[in-house]
């Protein structure tokens, strides 16, 4: 078993204020694999912005500014996370809702994928490919 240390005991990270999660099976499950960028960044901004019941009332042209997404990328990632049980939203509030049992979609067949990362990716590479 491997025993793990923090590094920078001074700069351990602490909950004040409010506090965003993902869960780990986001990842281990398949859900950040079969997202594209845009709905990754998108995804993502909301579950930073979200209360605790995961609600958001942020304004399309506020997301866009702060992702950089265009309107049509927009659009087409909350669809998208809306189909795939990911979002719910009703015009004005969106809810980003607990993960589904398992994962009913499929990974995007034109994604593109560079060399391979063994499933790490930087979420500085993430964002910065988001905004392209």
């Amino acid at each position: 078993m491997i025993v793990k240390k923090p590094i920078n005991y001074h700069r351990i990270r602490k909950i004040s204020g409010s506090f965003a999660f993902i869960e780990h099976r986001f990842l281990r499950q398949g859900f950040w694999a079969a997202l594209t960028h845009p709905e990754l960044i998108l995804y993502l901004f909301l579950v930073l912005v979200a209360d605790r019941a995961g609600l958001s009332y942020y304004s399309y042209d506020r997301i866009c500014a702060h992702t950089g997404l265009n309107l049509d990328a927009y659009i087409q990632a909350r669809n998208a996370l809306i189909d795939k049980d990911l979002l719910a939203f009703d015009g004005r509030l969106f809810q980003v809702l607990s993960l589904p049992e398992r994962r009913a979609f499929k990974a995007p067949k034109t994604q593109e994928r560079s060399a391979p990362t063994n499933g790490f990716v930087s979420i500085g590479r993430l964002i910065g490919k988001g905004l392209e």
